[in-house]
């Protein structure tokens, strides 16, 4: 615990991305609010500890890059001075290579992306991690306790089937006294690219029911727009792009709400 906490003494701000659910965007959130952090100034980590599915590399434009040593530990990707990004996908000899590892080794991963990566001084470290609550996210919450970290961001769509799955992983965090700074309802309508309206596609307010439920603060619906999914493909911001999208608006209020979260913790 000692080593985590000296390793991440220059970091400000640590915040997890959770869901109990796969396919429900939650790489594409950590991957946007990363750009729009680093959009506004900020210097930014993302960890990856998605294992057996890292996405975050491509979503940020660093796929294929290879992590190098220094004394001090494992170098992070750059793509940019401001955005320090880690993942195994790094580490492994192929992009269709898959880790096939049993609980212990994924334990002891992340607890070395914790302590060995030079992360530096950063204003925000940003986790994305797999679904579930399952060995990871036990690992992760408990290698942070002696950080102290700011909490956790729920990412739900609207059914009733991911909502059900959000509500286990906010038992976990309550279990696990992980603060949760709240929920973001992804997938929450269609944007049609031509006229620009907003048509539901699975239903809507899910996820604002259950923040409303469990007294948690709802952070904002994001809707489906072919744009982001483009942006998260090519690893581009978003916000930067289309930042007059409905979407792009969603994520820059999200955005807005994290950095009042953390000036309030500061």
């Amino acid at each position: 615990m000692d080593e985590v906490q000296n390793n991440l003494s220059g970091v400000k701000h640590t915040i997890l991305v959770l869901s109990g659910k796969g396919g429900v965007g939650k790489s594409t959130v950590t991957a946007q609010l990363a750009l729009g952090l680093k959009h506004v100034g900020k210097k930014v980590g993302v960890l990856d500890i998605d294992l057996c599915g890292p996405s975050i590399p491509r979503m940020l434009g660093v796929q294929g890059q290879d992590v190098h040593q220094c004394p001090q530990g494992w170098v992070p990707v750059y793509p940019d001075p401001s955005l320090a990004v880690m993942s195994i996908a790094f580490l492994l000899g192929g992009q269709d290579d898959a880790v096939v590892w049993r609980g212990p080794k994924k334990n002891a991963m992340i607890k070395q992306f914790l302590t060995d990566v030079v992360w530096g001084d950063l204003d925000f470290l940003i986790i994305d991690t797999p679904p579930g609550t399952s060995d990871e996210h036990i690992t992760i919450v408990e290698n942070l306790q002696s950080h102290n970290p700011d909490g956790a961001i729920l990412v739900t769509t609207p059914q009733a089937v991911a909502v059900g799955d959000v509500r286990r992983e906010l038992t976990f965090c309550r279990k696990t006294r992980l603060p949760v700074l709240g929920l973001v309802e992804n997938m929450s309508g269609y944007v049609c690219p031509h006229c620009s309206e907003c048509s539901n596609v699975f239903s809507r307010g899910g996820g604002q029911s259950l923040a409303a439920e469990c007294q948690i603060p709802f952070l904002g619906h994001i809707p489906l727009d072919p744009q982001l999914t483009s942006c998260t493909e090519l690893g581009q911001s978003f916000i930067d792009r289309f930042p007059t999208a409905p979407s792009s608006q969603a994520i820059q209020r999200i955005i807005q709400t994290v950095l009042e979260n953390s000036a309030q913790a500061t």
